[in-house]
């Protein structure tokens, strides 16, 4: 589709949604104080921006917010605002208009109302609304409150009042395109976007012949340990991105000194800070490993050709490159924004040696040299993008698989993107409810997943199997929200050294073909994301389809950011 298409969409969606029997109100609420006499300026917003939205009204109103905004004095993102409007006033609000959906739902009351109902955490704006806003009449609605003497904007609390019906506005939203469908484009604008994520990937893994250090243009052969001089160039590089976002870049080098580490001798972290200006020793981290599985044997072999799967990469595109890729690009948009508590960006070194460099920063670093400071929140981001869209890929031990009557392959390892938290400690109930429900309520709504997510808990079901066994009965969702009780990546360490609750975004581990392989590349992502003739339902190239799963992991990740920063979320059993 092209843009011109696109636009004709979007302004069709207006005309739609401008009309009365959208613009009504649910139940009793004053005439006059409805959405038919507030206007919105522009008609169609473009989606994944922050961008000046003006609200005029005809008539005295309340104006409920549901999204994030920038408030104009602090310059701090929130999540939700009310306003109150004279008749015949107006504001201009700066508002991220959701970055996956196609259009924004605000709310009009009476002029000074305190309580609005909102949707449940599972499902989107656009749900609430057809259903007249009455799901969940006994807790779901929230709270005015009135901002200090800092800021300009109230903000929101939780409440068991909803206050009454509603009247519901709509606008319409977009996301344009500067390329072609089939590279990405419709996830090619915005904030940020996942086709400069994959840009970002490619540079790294680039297979190009331009000498460097380890012999190719990108950053091969970047094993953990003392003395690797692959290893060494890459962080130089990854000092002066993070440097060029104008962050503060600090190195952090520990030696180890046990019998068990001879292959990993050292850990070398790359962090970049950028100061809070309200609770400075607060920190909230972004973080993935830059290292990569290193070679058991002298020659690494492609089990494509050998039909076999010993263990080493060159390039580990996906193990770790496209988490590494994330941080980076998210620490680029982020370091533009002012917030409350200190950011950090780190990427680890040593994790495939076993987390050794998030092990030594947790431990050493932040609670020993640094025990003024808290961990509040840590954002993993670790293997993710091979199995969505798409039904999680065709497996490459069976290239002509058998797909079952909903798409997905038979007898095969797949397993949907995850979204894992903790720290946990039972399989059967939820231990961290405020962060999953966050979680739910991101994805249901501002990522467009409300028919593909679910939240796995593991009720009646063994604690061996029960991830498998709940996702099977829940007709198998394309997205899972779950904690978990085990740890294999680097949010392991801020959970058992700091107790800080952890978000990670990951796919396939042990179902993908070419984990911890020679033929981890990006070409192997985009072949193994390619749903052309595959009968997946939506089918796309491997590079659309990667962009796509790029895209809406690190808004995933950025928008948990933007509500941690306001308001962290903290251990339940600490």
């Amino acid at each position: 589709m092209d843009v011109l298409s696109r636009i004709g969409i979007a302004l069709l969606m207006v005309a739609v949604m401008v009309s009365a029997p959208l613009s009504g109100c649910f139940g009793e609420v004053d005439v006059e104080a409805s959405a038919a006499s507030l206007n919105v300026t522009p008609e169609v917003l473009e989606a994944g921006v922050f961008q000046q939205i003006e609200l005029s009204a005809k008539v005295g109103m309340s104006i409920f917010v549901p999204y994030l905004v920038i408030d104009p004095s602090t310059g701090f993102v929130q999540n939700s605002t009310v306003i109150d409007l004279s008749s015949g006033s107006s504001v201009s609000l700066e508002i991220l208009a959701p970055p996956r959906t196609d259009a924004m739902v605000l709310m009009v009351g009476a002029k000074g109302r305190e309580h609005w109902p909102i949707r449940v955490s599972n499902e989107s704006w656009m749900a609430w609304k057809m259903h007249n806003g009455d799901k969940g009449d006994a807790g779901n609605g929230i709270v005015r409150v009135a901002h200090n003497e800092n800021s300009s904007l109230d903000t929101v609390n939780h409440s068991s009042e909803q206050g009454g019906r509603v009247s519901v506005k709509m606008i319409a939203s977009m996301r344009p395109q500067s390329i072609g469908l089939d590279q990405g484009g419709a996830h090619s604008s915005g904030l940020l976007h996942g086709r400069t994520v994959y840009e970002r990937l490619f540079e790294i893994t680039d297979p190009g012949l331009a000498f460097d250090v380890d012999g190719r243009a990108g950053y091969w052969d970047r094993w953990a340990g003392q003395g690797n001089p692959a290893y060494e160039d890459a962080a130089q590089y990854l000092i002066g991105e993070l440097e060029s976002f104008g962050l503060e870049v600090m190195t952090h080098r520990f030696e180890f000194t046990d019998i068990f580490s001879i292959q990993n001798p050292e850990a070398y972290n790359i962090c970049a800070y950028k100061w809070g200006t309200e609770t400075r020793n607060d920190w909230l981290v972004f973080g993935a490993h830059f290292d990569i599985a290193p070679p058991a044997n002298a020659v690494i072999l492609d089990p494509h050709t050998t039909g076999s799967r010993t263990y080493g990469t060159r390039v580990g595109a996906y193990d770790n490159t496209a988490g590494t890729s994330m941080v980076l690009e998210t620490a680029r948009v982020l370091a533009d924004f002012d917030s409350r508590r200190t950011m950090v960006f780190c990427l680890w070194s040593g994790e495939e040696g076993g987390k050794r460099g998030s092990d030594y920063w947790t431990e050493y670093y932040v609670k020993e040299d640094h025990p003024e400071v808290t961990v509040t929140n840590y954002i993993n981001l670790d293997m993710a993008g091979v199995n969505w869209p798409g039904g999680g890929g065709a497996p490459h031990g069976d290239p002509n698989p058998q797909i079952d009557e909903d798409g997905y392959p038979k007898d095969s390892e797949v397993w949907p993107m995850r979204v894992y938290i903790g720290p946990s400690i039972d399989h059967d109930v939820i231990n961290q409810p405020e962060i999953v429900r966050l979680s739910e309520w991101i994805g249901a709504d501002a990522l467009g997943l409300e028919q593909q997510i679910g939240t796995l808990v593991g009720v009646n079901y063994s604690a061996d199997t029960w991830k498998t066994d709940v996702w099977l009965d829940m007709d198998r969702p394309e997205v899972v929200v779950y904690e978990d009780t085990t740890a294999r990546s680097d949010h392991a360490s801020f959970q058992d050294n700091l107790g800080t609750v952890t978000v990670g975004f990951g796919g396939l581990v042990d179902g993908y073909w070419c984990y911890h392989q020679t033929c981890d590349t990006l070409e192997e992502m985009e072949d193994w994301m390619d749903t052309t003739g595959k009968g997946y339902g939506e089918e796309s190239s491997g590079v659309a389809n990667l962009v796509n799963s790029l895209d809406m992991i690190t808004w995933w990740a950025l928008m948990t950011f933007f509500h941690c920063d306001e308001k962290p979320v903290l251990n339940t059993y600490l």
